[in-house]
């Protein structure tokens, strides 16, 4: 006995036996000889009061039956929360045990009670805890959403032990026992306006058994005020879930399609959504995109959605390609401008194709093409072709040009006059001996 007051164990008290005293027992003899001592001495619980405004304690247990106008019964689940100073409680039923049911009834409690206090204590609720961990539990994202709006914490139990929030455990069943018990109710809406009625004009008025005050009472003198304001409007509500990023970039919401980052397919991450804004984030709720909600079929994507290999040269526009292939000359820049402005929207595939040309001909070569191209009023990608492929890069001063498309002008449409000009104006010029 000696040894289990000084806080020793099983093993160290039978070492100091066997050196000290010559005792020849085994080991076993003394460690079950301890154990028979601790059983008949049970260490007692410790009573934690809390000081006023500072705790709230959160449960849920099954409310009173619902029968319906088609006879049928069914039973929700009544939320339950209590201020540990004074007692003082507010009683709701909902049909689910969800994260939205829980965060409407917490919020009409903190009306209720005019405050909110430091924190709040509640077990290992799915709709409160998505992973379960006495040292560091994680809460649902909306929870912690939820408890920065309102300015507390949510702090879980330890799994398994109900002791660790006994007012509440005690405060649910005195909601079963005093107001439910042996009731039955024709709508959930009934069952709620009788438990109002009921936390008014009972559960305030009775004198506490451990704090031997009213109920009411204390609350009015003492936590009230002492509960933190609340906050100028309503937690917003939303809905939110984890969602898969689809192999084309976009996250499906209500049969909606949102852009993510591109980097994300295949992976995935947090969507929190209401009725106007739809909102992407990572696994640390760093924020990543914001859309507007769009209807059911359509897409909603973004700048940087879409990564730059995929952007087509078409879709980057005409603008965004006339200074490009403008790059390659003066007389490529013009002939361009014409191109399009006599193709319109046709140009604009042309318009890549000269790029890629400029990739494997020569700059002079195409300047040269182009200008050519350009005297004789072609508009077609297939001319500056056949001219480079004629040349082999290199100038040439004649060539026929097709003519297969409406706005190429066919040559009978030119003067003799002018093209006897425009090949005097190409031809060089002869030494003074007259030799060539």
């Amino acid at each position: 006995m000696a040894g289990l007051e000084r806080g020793l164990q099983a093993q160290r008290i039978w070492q100091d036996l066997v050196s000290e005293h010559g005792f020849q027992g085994k080991y076993w003899s003394v460690k079950r000889y301890v154990m028979r001592l601790k059983s008949r001495q049970p260490l007692p619980f410790r009573r934690l009061e809390t000081a006023a405004g500072l705790e709230a304690q959160v449960d849920f247990g099954q409310g009173a039956w619902v029968k319906g106008p088609d006879g049928k019964r069914r039973r929700p689940w009544v939320f339950r929360v209590v201020l540990s100073h004074s007692r003082k409680g507010y009683s709701e039923v909902v049909w689910r045990q969800t994260t939205e049911a829980f965060v409407d009834c917490l919020e009409n409690a903190f009306r209720h009670f005019g405050g909110v206090p430091e924190r709040i204590v509640l077990d290992n609720l799915k709709a409160a805890v998505t992973k379960a961990d006495w040292y560091d539990p994680e809460i649902h994202p909306k929870l912690q959403s939820f408890a920065q709006h309102h300015g507390t914490v949510f702090l879980p139990t330890k799994p398994y032990t109900p002791r660790h929030k006994g007012k509440i455990e005690g405060g649910v069943k005195y909601v079963q026992n005093n107001a439910l018990a042996g009731r039955t109710f024709a709508s959930l809406q009934e069952q709620n306006e009788y438990l109002w009625r009921w936390e008014s004009q009972v559960a305030d008025q009775r004198i506490h058994g451990t704090t031997k005050r009213q109920v009411r009472a204390l609350f009015e003198e003492q936590e009230r005020a002492a509960l933190r304001p609340l906050p100028s409007s309503r937690f917003p509500q939303f809905r939110e879930e984890r969602r898969t990023v689809h192999r084309d970039g976009y996250v499906e919401v209500d049969k909606a399609y949102y852009a993510a980052p591109p980097e994300y397919v295949g992976r995935d991450v947090w969507v929190r959504w209401d009725s106007r804004l739809l909102r992407i984030h990572d696994d640390r709720w760093q924020s990543l995109y914001t859309h507007a909600i769009t209807t059911a079929g359509k897409f909603r994507s973004c700048p940087g959605a879409i990564p730059q290999e995929k952007v087509s040269a078409v879709e980057r526009g005409v603008e965004a390609l006339l200074k490009q292939v403008g790059r390659i000359g003066t007389r490529t820049r013009d002939w361009c401008h014409a191109m399009v402005q006599a193709r319109g929207v046709e140009g604009t595939r042309v318009l890549v194709g000269l790029r890629a040309l400029a990739h494997t001909h020569d700059t002079s070569a195409i300047e040269h093409a182009c200008e050519l191209a350009l005297a004789s009023g072609s508009y077609r990608l297939r001319t500056i072709r056949e001219v480079l492929k004629r040349n082999g890069g290199r100038k040439q001063e004649q060539f026929e040009f097709t003519q297969e498309h409406p706005v190429i002008r066919p040559l009978a449409d030119y003067s003799l006059g002018s093209l006897s000009e425009f090949r005097r104006d190409r031809t060089p010029p002869t030494s003074p001996s007259g030799a060539e």
